[in-house]
Parts: C-alpha cells; structure tokens; sequence
C-alpha cells in the first residue's frame, strides 16, 4: 500500500507539472502573439500620417542601397522614415513599455495597485522644472552651453529626480509604510502641481505656449539620441526587474512576514528596483513630457491576461504600455490630419475610463493588490 501511494503521489505531481508547463507555454503564447502586433502596428504607424507611404515604400527603405536612396523622388521617402516616423514609433514603444514596466513595478513594492510615476507626483514635478527652465532659463546654468531643448530635458529630470527622492528618502527615513509613502506623493504631486501652474501664471505668451505644449506629452521630438539613452536604461531596469520578479511575488501579499521568511531583503528590493523604476520614468518624461495613465493602464491590461506572476506580467506590462502609446499617437496624428493631437491627451482618453473602472473595482474588493 504504501508504494501504491507513492506512485499515486508521483502521478499526481507529473500531472501538476504538465499542467503548469500548458499552462506556461500558452502565456508564452500570449506573450509572442503580442509582441507580434505590437511590431505589425508599428510598421502601421510608420505608413500613415500627412504623407501616406505603401507597405512597399517603407521596406523599400531599409533594403535599398545608397544609389537608391540617393535619388530625388526616393530621398523625401527616406527622410520621412529615417527622420520622422521610426524616432517617433520607436520612443513611444520604448516610453510606454518604460512607463508601463515603471507602473508594474512600483504597485508591486508598494503592494499598492493604483501606484505609477504620474501618481506619485514625478510627473508634475517634471513639469514644474520644465516650467522654471522656460521663465528662467538666462538665468540658470548652463544655459549658454545647452540648446533650449535639452534646458528643458535637463530642467525635467533634475525635479522628477529630487520629487522621488523626497518621497523615498523621507519614507525611509521615517520608516513609513507604503500606503503612507503614496499618500505623501499624491501630496507632492497636488504640490508641484500648483507651482507649475503658478509657473504659467506668470509667464507671457510665448512662454505659456511651450510649458502647455509639454505637458501635453509629445513624440514628435524624439531623436535617434534620446532613443539610445532610453532604450539602454530600459534594458538594464527589464533585466534586473525580471531578476527580482520572484520576490515581487512574495511581496505581493498583505503582509511582509512572507517574503522576509523566505529570506529576502525587502528593504533592499524596494531600494534597488524603485531607484532604477524611479531614473527610467524621470528620463522618459523629460524627454517626451508628461503621459498619464499608461503606468496604470497597460499592468492591469496584463495583469487580466496573465495573472499576477510577475515574470510573465512585467514582459506583458511593457508590450502592453509600448501597444497603447503607439496607437495613441497614431490615432493623434491622423484623426485630424493635417491637426496633430499630443499623444498625452489621446492617452488620457483611453486612461480616464479605465481608471475610473479600477477605482469602482477597487471599492468593491476586485483590486486588493498587486
């Protein structure tokens, strides 16, 4: 008898173990299916827009040799892809799979499901430093070496950067919980909020017009240098993100017995993860400026698709946030062609209804945690 139960034990293990392995296998699935249109709609995106282009015209660019490209007709072509569109397809691919991995990975710290970079104040202060760097920039350093646009990077960042940092340094210092650590950024934001506007009180007209116009979010600027920085940081946050995706799991719990019993080091966690979390979404909006929502939106689109295993939702938060932000911009720059609408506000078309169902869900239970 006992060897009957132990082969009855090892079947049901074998079987436990296919299961697990189907089941994987078919998010695998999911994961390239994604992918797979994310690429098609990027190459979608690349053909429309003021000047129409063929499917043929734009692989037409990639394998034509330099004779080719040289020629009048054909050139127009090239500068449209080379110069244009793939800047702008690629940053929002790369911004809104960051935003989405900064959003996935800071609800999962802070086992807080509602937590991204817009809402714990990071993009309100990257306005607010966009805003004194347009007032002020003659007087501000280096502003005789910098170009405006690159004050405007710098100005962005560096108040992105001290937001963050208040609002960890003082959380840690404090030892606050993590509902606390949100709630002081939600303060922040309302804070820098307010300076921003203040900000535009004050500035003239042509002043006003380029701190509005940024805090609309923006890929039309994206250049193949931006892109090299984001893409690069990407990389590095993905990597070690998906490293610690199996304490994200353990952390995602209400209590934080569970993870320290399986011996991991949550306050180092939350150190490394959100610091890195915290530099990608402080780069990506100094760049492109503010876009809401996407750090909401695109980890709970995954999450309803894969679940809360966090080495399958962090790949499809990205994939999900790069999706949205490229539909987004295409829909705004050809819904009213030759009108270009920021893709920021597109973004809060789709993320205010969808927010709006997470809080109602939220209330009723179906959101306790990450």
């Amino acid at each position: 008898m006992p060897g009957c139960a132990e082969m009855m034990n090892t079947e049901d293990i074998r079987n436990v173990r296919q299961q697990y392995d189907r089941h994987m296998r078919a998010k695998a699935a999911i994961l390239a299916a994604c992918a797979v249109l994310v690429l098609l709609i990027a190459v979608f995106s690349i053909c429309v827009g003021a000047a129409d282009l063929s499917l043929t015209d734009v692989l037409h660019v990639f394998v034509a040799d330099a004779h080719t490209r040289a020629q009048s007709g054909y050139d127009t072509t090239v500068k449209i892809v080379w110069m244009l569109r793939m800047p702008r397809v690629i940053m929002g691919v790369l911004a809104g799979a960051g935003l989405a991995l900064c959003g996935v990975v800071m609800q999962g710290i802070t086992r807080n499901p509602l937590v991204s970079p817009y809402t714990v104040g990071i993009s309100n202060a990257a306005a607010f430093g966009v805003a004194v760097v347009v007032l002020f920039s003659s007087k501000l350093p280096l502003s005789g070496i910098l170009s405006g646009q690159a004050m405007r990077t710098v100005g962005a960042f560096v108040m992105a950067a001290l937001c963050a940092m208040g609002v960890y340094g003082v959380s840690a210092t404090r030892k606050m919980n993590v509902t606390t650590l949100v709630l002081m950024g939600t303060a922040l934001s309302y804070l820098f909020s307010a300076l921003s506007n203040t900000m535009q009180y004050l500035a003239n007209e042509q002043e006003l017009s380029t701190i509005v116009n940024w805090t609309f979010g923006n890929l039309q600027k994206a250049t193949w240098g931006q892109i090299a920085v984001v893409a690069g940081l990407f990389f590095v946050v993905f990597l070690v993100s998906m490293l610690y995706a199996r304490s994200l799991n353990a952390m995602a719990g209400s209590s934080e017995d569970v993870p320290r019993a399986l011996g991991i080091n949550v306050a180092a966690v939350r150190l490394i993860v959100g610091f890195l979390t915290i530099l990608l979404s402080a780069i990506i909006i100094s760049f492109v400026g503010v876009i809401g929502f996407v750090g909401i939106v695109a980890p709970h689109i995954a999450r309803m698709i894969v679940g809360s295993d966090h080495r399958l939702l962090i790949p499809l938060s990205c994939i999900c946030g790069g999706l949205l932000l490229v539909v987004s911009d295409t829909i705004g720059r050809t819904l009213f062609n030759p009108v270009v609408i920021p893709v920021g506000i597109v973004v809060a078309y789709v993320g205010v209804p969808v927010f709006v169902h997470l809080i109602i869900c939220n209330k009723k239970g179906g959101m306790s945690g990450a």
